[in-house]
């Protein structure tokens, strides 16, 4: 902006006359915004490196030979697989896509003990045996026309998948619970640093989600817009099906907003907002990114919703 300035000269005869003064510019100090952009930028390179590297390191690794699929109980037909010890991941780095706040701080987690996990999330015919046998509190899931018998159990909360729990141990006389978030991606990865059981990439060959949004260098594919029979898709390297995708399971952690007060030891987190529980897997409607092993949601425990469902677990040692 320019300003003309002026300047009072005095005469001899003390008469004040005003005349304008030379002209000149006085600009005003350009805003410069460009170091926040450019932290950003250097960023975004920084992950983008990390992300390839981690892909590269995958691709050039040999995987771990799948082990021998161990069968568990079977308490009212319903199929488990033993879990061994080992070592694993709760969260997400830094450079991992579309990951959230609440996936912080990526934590090294080691479950000392066998478990054992139901091979398929828990189906209508499971469910139904339950309310027959006088349990559930009589709850009978809308399956919302796609079909019942062997597709996951949708419109189940929380508290509901309580309910199945007490009605399984009392007819089995065993403790089966809900997994926590811990083991949850213990077993959703199944030996795998990325994201997947698949390793970095997610397309709709291998699970059910919206296949229009995979996720990394997935393909795109198709979206089937409900849920479908368990076991439509490959196992995992524990020989679990269905831990990306389908529905939303159920675990017994509290909500807390991040893993910063997590031990790492598979327990589940009680310390947090326990009106709200976590889920996690993602579902048939949800896009690729969302069903990545660290993304995680949380909903009020009597919340009830057509993609919600469950899988069980039980302490062997």
């Amino acid at each position: 902006m320019k300003f003309l300035n002026t300047v009072l000269i005095v005469g001899i005869a003390g008469a004040g006359l005003t005349v304008p003064s030379v002209a000149f510019s006085q600009t005003a100090p350009e805003v410069v915004d460009s170091y926040p952009k450019q932290i950003l930028k250097e960023r975004a390179e920084r992950r983008a490196a990390e992300r390839e590297a981690a892909r590269a390191a995958a691709a050039v690794s040999v995987p771990a030979p799948m082990a021998p699929v161990t069968a568990g109980s079977s308490p009212m037909g319903i199929e488990m697989v033993v879990i061994n010890p080992g070592a694993g991941k709760l969260g997400s780095p830094d450079f991992e896509k579309k990951r959230a706040r609440f996936e912080n701080p990526l934590r090294d987690t080691y479950i000392g003990y066998q478990f054992e996990v139901s091979k398929y999330e828990i189906t209508f015919d499971d469910w139904n045996k339950c309310v027959s046998g006088g349990g559930c509190a009589g709850h009978k899931p809308d399956d919302k026309g796609w079909g019942r018998g062997k597709r996951p159990v949708i419109n189940v909360s929380y508290n509901d998948a309580q309910n199945f729990l007490t009605w399984l141990n009392g007819k089995t006389g065993k403790t089966y619970r809900l997994l926590s978030e811990a083991e949850w991606e213990y077993v959703a990865r199944a030996g795998q640093d990325g994201p997947f059981s698949t390793g970095y990439d997610m397309s709709a060959q291998f699970a059910n989600f919206d296949g229009k949004a995979p996720y990394g260098s997935g393909a795109k594919g198709a979206y089937l817009r409900k849920t479908q029979p368990v076991g439509q898709y490959e196992p995992n390297a524990f020989g679990v099906y269905d831990m990306h995708g389908n529905v939303y399971e159920w675990v017994e952690d509290c909500w807390n907003p991040d893993h910063s007060g997590a031990l790492g030891d598979g327990a589940p987190r009680m310390d947090g907002d326990c009106k709200f529980r976590v889920m996690k897997g993602g579902s048939w409607v949800t896009h690729g990114y969302q069903t990545r092993a660290a993304a995680r949601i949380r909903y009020v425990t009597d919340y009830r919703y057509d993609d919600y469902g469950i899988r069980i677990a039980r302490t062997l040692n």
